[in-house]
């Protein structure tokens, strides 16, 4: 997979896990310990995204 495919791709699932967020955090009985999980993987996503931009330029 190309480097501009992989990141259009992980920039993708930044975006659901964004969502995902958003849609836990509606409901005032939200499960803390899978926002925060959410919350980490969007993380690593995003670590992973810079990792990437960089290596392009």
């Amino acid at each position: 997979m190309a480097v501009q495919e992989h990141l259009a791709e992980l920039s993708e699932k930044h975006r659901k896990l964004d969502l995902a967020i958003e849609q836990e955090l509606q409901y005032p009985s939200s499960d803390i310990f899978r926002i925060s999980e959410l919350k980490k993987q969007k993380l690593r996503l995003k670590d992973e995204i810079r990792h990437l931009k960089r290596r392009l330029h």
